[in-house]
């Protein structure tokens, strides 16, 4: 038994662990070449997040889809590289909205350069991936369309906010959906088609992949609050501190809670987080509170659902790792 991938995931059979070794090594090398210039300051800008590290989820998800067909075809690690470079220019865009200073362990591209450098090496990053995605052909090119159209929506609504009505839990999944559900799912279906699986498969693992991108982002919610930073690569309670009201907040100000504590949590919520006391005791509180215990059971939930989302391929050791991908994910949640 060997472990690959992220978070360790065991893979228990030598052929797959071989060929996924394999393969993420040849997408390491894929995003390297990407990103470089003629301008080194470019190449050092862009490949700022990608020397970072990271665990390599949506390539991961790709090699890993592409054994229900043909796992050599030549399109396969293009396809994750496209997939992975499409995540990292949104993370450079996402530091500099959320005024974000770590990133993966190391200063965002925008606290080490500025904003405009972060916002335009994103830029760089995703005309990279959409030059290799026009080698993988149209029907490539409008699905990664789709979901970046899906991806952005997701910011756009989440920035708005709810409509007066609407429950904001709900509207929480929805922007999650778009904004880490939508490229999980091309993903998964990228691996699929690439390799020739057949449509069904193709299905099945496209939504396996929407569903454990929520999953996955649901349990950085509860790092974000729970975590010391290692697990997440950034520091505790940004989210909080920018004002982003995640899952835990949600179940906290839906009205289940209503203790002196519960009330004295939520006026700090709504005021002034850039204060480190006032940060430190939220933090500290919304850490102890059964709200957090919620999200965590909800990212569980999606963990399940992805796995069951994969009954209907053929038991192999591609599907088993897949399942321990789920196992993997709400593991790193405690």
């Amino acid at each position: 038994m060997t472990v690959v991938g992220p978070f360790g995931l065991n893979v228990r059979d030598q052929v797959l662990d071989t060929d996924i070794r394999v393969g993420l090594a040849e997408v390491e090398e894929g995003l390297l070449e990407a990103t470089k210039s003629d301008v080194p300051f470019i190449t050092n800008a862009a490949q700022h997040l990608v020397r970072a590290g990271g665990k390599r989820f949506r390539p991961l998800v790709v090699l890993l889809a592409a054994q229900f067909g043909d796992p050599y075809a030549p399109g396969v690690v293009p396809a994750a590289v496209v997939v992975e470079l499409t995540h990292l220019a949104t993370l450079y865009h996402d530091d500099v909205m959320d005024e974000a200073d770590v990133r993966r362990g190391v200063p965002t591209a925008n606290a080490r350069w500025d904003n405009s450098v972060a916002v335009l090496t994103g830029d760089f990053v995703f005309a990279r991936a959409s030059h290799i995605l026009a080698d993988l052909g149209p029907e490539a090119v409008r699905i990664q369309a789709e979901a970046f159209e899906r991806l952005v929506t997701g910011q756009i609504l989440e920035t708005a906010g709810p409509q007066d009505g609407r429950d904001a839990i709900d509207h929480y999944l929805e922007v999650l959906a778009g904004k880490t559900g939508s490229l999980m799912a091309v993903s998964g279906r990228f691996g699929a088609m690439m390799s020739g699986a057949d449509d069904a498969v193709v299905d099945t693992l496209t939504q396996y992949g929407e569903r454990i991108g929520i999953a996955f982002q649901l349990v950085d919610d509860v790092l974000d609050i729970a975590s010391d930073g290692h697990e997440s690569g950034k520091t505790p309670g940004t989210d909080l501190r920018e004002g982003i009201a995640t899952l835990p907040v949600l179940h906290l100000r839906s009205g289940a809670f209503d203790s002196p504590d519960d009330r004295r949590l939520v006026a700090l919520l709504e005021g002034d987080l850039t204060d480190d006391a006032r940060h430190a005791e939220a933090l500290a509180l919304l850490r102890a509170h059964p709200a957090l215990e919620m999200a965590r059971r909800d990212a569980i939930r999606y963990a399940d659902l992805a796995r069951a989302s994969l009954s209907p391929l053929p038991d192999c050791p591609a599907k088993n790792a897949l399942e321990a991908l789920c196992d993997a994910v709400v593991h790193r949640a405690g």
